[in-house]
This record gives structure tokens, C-alpha cells and sequence, in this order.
């Protein structure tokens, strides 16, 4: 699924191609899951005509910031969703597939903006892709103040929390770590990839409870968060520019693929695997130690975990929504009594539900 960087990737080549420009047309294709209380042709009636002022990303989500009085449109990727601009390759999360065809319209398109440029008269045209359907395109008055952005969390580029406010955050939870990065009214815009490049860097294992991390782990977490979110930005999500000690590098293949990441040693490092939030998270063994404060599984959910994984070894089978909620659970605090504390409902896999 894209992520923060990807999503930022699409929102600047937006921005590229229709800042100050004019939406002349809008080709839609009748879709009611990936158009999200609106329809096709409401979407093309709210766009065609106005000017695009901006586009913006929060976390997982970009929206267009038009002219006049009309709403906005928000859009999300899901998992397979991606942007693809006449003549041109689609940019996809990982890697071009070897059938990737520059024919127009797109197979999979769900719209295509058609932006001129009043200045030459020329015109572009750039399509929303989604195969599985689980995008979604919204329209409302103000992005920033509606769902879904004003459901998430910080944005680790955008609103990053001070440290203390951050160890706050972190401390009240007992979910285990990987699940509350993910959980996206939490840290907005952190997915599978990102979040298991944020323990590895701060050498936590993804199954750490939240509440057992010391000063020294936290600090390190607050630090990689961003950390690891702006340096992915800064080069336009092109993994081939991500540094070479980075995780994201070699975790791709769950085993059945050779790596070279190395130790601060220069022994070669062991990457694991293993199941947390519904999600395959790969960490290195020697570096990112197993302590106390972990959540137990059942040898069924082993066994589940085990086959979970997709073939890239990534386990991005997940519903279409990053929008996790949340839901009480009772900690035992003190002998005889106890509190609540919002802790990750783990997503359920399945393409039914609407974001």
C-alpha cells in the first residue's frame, strides 16, 4: 500500500502539473465503492471548470484546494491506487510491472482530470488508477476539518508531537508497538514499511508493549518516526536514493529472497518475520531484541501469521482503510483495581468494509 512517502510522491507531481491551472473537464467512471458518498458524475459537475490553488497530503490522504465555493476533493489510495499522466508510466508503490502500458484511457481508471494551462492553451490529462477498488474519492467543504483527515493522528512530517507529549501518547497504550504505529489515528501516514523501518533504526521489536518502552527507547522512536518519514520524502520515495543500511532494502521476499544487510559488526544480519496487528513485520534478530512487556500468541495464530504473507513477503492484505478504531480494554494497574486505556483494535482483513 502507498504510504506517507508515496503519497507525498503523488501530491507534489500534482502539484507540478495543476497548481494555478484550470480543471477543463473531468472523465469519471461509475464506481460506488471508490467513490465515497458522491457519485461519478457529481464529482465531474464539482470539479470541471475551477482552478486548482494547491494540493496537499495528510498522512495517507492528499485533497485539492480549488477555487469558488464549491467542496473539495479528498482522495485515498487503499492498496492499489496510483496516478498515471498521458504518455506515461503509472507511478506505482514498488516497482513497474513488466506489462506497464502507457495506452490511454488507463485500464483501471476510475477519473481523468483534464488541467489546461490557459497561459499556452496546452492541456494534460492525469488519471486516477485503483484495480481492487479499495480507494476512495471524497468531496467536502474542508479538508482539514472533516473525515477522514480529522479523524487521524499526527502527521509525523507535518505535526510531529514534541517528545514528552509523544512518550505521553505511547505510555497509556499496552498494544504492542508495530500495532500503534500502524493504528492511523495515532501516527498518520506510517504503513507496514514505514513502521517497521522506524523500529528497526530505533532498535525496538515490533511486539514491545507500548507501556514497557524506556526513556531511551522512546526518544529513539520519536527520533525515526519523523526520521525516517522525511528522508523517504526528501527523495521522492525513489527507493533506489534510500540509504543502504535501511531495512526496506532487503525485507521484500520474507526469506526466499538473498540479502546484504549487514551489522554494525559487518556480520550479516538475520531478518525475521513475524505477525503483529494483522500485519507481517520484518525486524533483524541481533539488533532488535525480544524483552519483557510482549504479547502472546496461540500457536493457532502462529500458524496463521505464518501463511499470511503475500508473496512479496510485504502482508498487504489488509481492509481498505488505514482508520483503525480504538476500543477499551482493563489494565490491571494496582491489586484490585483497574482502569481503561485505549489500546489498537487489530484490523480484520477484508475488502467489505468502507473507509
Amino acid at each position: 500500500m502507498p504510504e506517507l512517502p508515496e503519497v507525498e510522491r503523488a501530491a507534489a507531481l500534482l502539484r507540478t502539473l495543476a497548481k494555478g491551472k484550470q480543471i477543463a473537464r473531468v472523465e469519471a467512471v461509475e464506481d460506488n465503492l471508490v467513490f465515497s458518498d458522491t457519485t461519478h458524475s457529481e464529482f465531474e459537475k464539482e470539479l470541471e471548470g475551477r482552478t486548482v490553488k494547491d494540493v496537499a497530503r495528510y498522512g495517507k490522504v492528499f485533497y485539492f484546494d480549488l477555487d469558488g465555493d464549491g467542496r473539495m476533493p479528498v482522495l485515498h489510495f487503499g492498496m492499489t491506487g496510483m496516478l498515471q499522466v498521458k504518455g506515461q508510466l503509472a507511478t506505482y508503490y514498488k516497482e513497474t510491472p513488466r506489462k506497464a502500458s502507457t495506452d490511454w484511457p488507463p485500464r483501471f481508471m476510475k477519473f481523468i482530470l483534464h488541467i489546461r494551462d490557459e497561459t499556452t492553451g496546452s492541456t494534460t490529462e492525469v488519471a486516477f488508477l485503483d484495480a481492487r477498488r479499495l480507494g476512495r474519492v471524497r468531496l467536502v467543504k474542508s479538508p482539514l476539518e472533516e473525515p477522514p483527515i480529522s479523524a487521524l493522528g499526527f502527521d509525523p512530517i507535518l505535526s510531529m508531537p514534541k517528545l514528552e507529549p509523544f512518550k505521553v501518547q505511547v505510555l497509556r497504550r499496552t498494544c504492542p508497538i508495530k500495532a500503534l504505529l500502524l493504528d492511523q489515528s495515532f501516527s498518520a501516514g506510517v504503513g507496514n514499511w514505514v513502521a517497521d523501518e522506524v523500529l528497526y533504526h530505533a532498535r525496538i521489536h515490533p511486539e514491545r508493549r507500548c507501556h514497557t518502552l524506556d526513556d531511551t527507547e522512546l526518544a529513539a522512536l520519536h527520533l525515526q518516526t519523523h526520521q525516517v518519514c522525511q528522508t523517504a520524502v526528501d527523495v521522492n520515495a525513489d527507493d533506489a536514493k534510500f540509504p543502504g543500511d535501511w531495512l526496506f532494502k532487503h525485507r521484500w521476499g520474507k526469506g526466499k529472497k538473498k540479502h546484504t544487510l549487514l551489522l554494525p559488526s559487518g556480520e550479516p544480519a538475520t531478518i525475521k518475520w513475524v505477525t503483529v496487528g494483522g500485519r507481517t513485520s520484518a525486524f533483524v534478530a541481533e539488533l532488535q531484541k525480544l524483552s519483557g512487556g510482549v504479547a502472546g500468541r496461540s500457536s493457532r495464530s502462529r500458524r496463521r501469521a505464518k501463511s499470511s504473507a503475500e508473496d512479496e513477503g510485504e502482508g498487504e492484505g489488509e481492509s481498505e482503510s488505514d482508520l483503525t478504531p480504538l476500543e477499551d480494554e482493563e489494565v490491571q494497574t494496582k491489586p484490585g483495581r483497574k482502569r481503561k486505556v485505549a489500546v489498537l483494535e487489530v484490523t480484520r482483513r477484508t475488502r467489505s468494509r468502507k473507509t
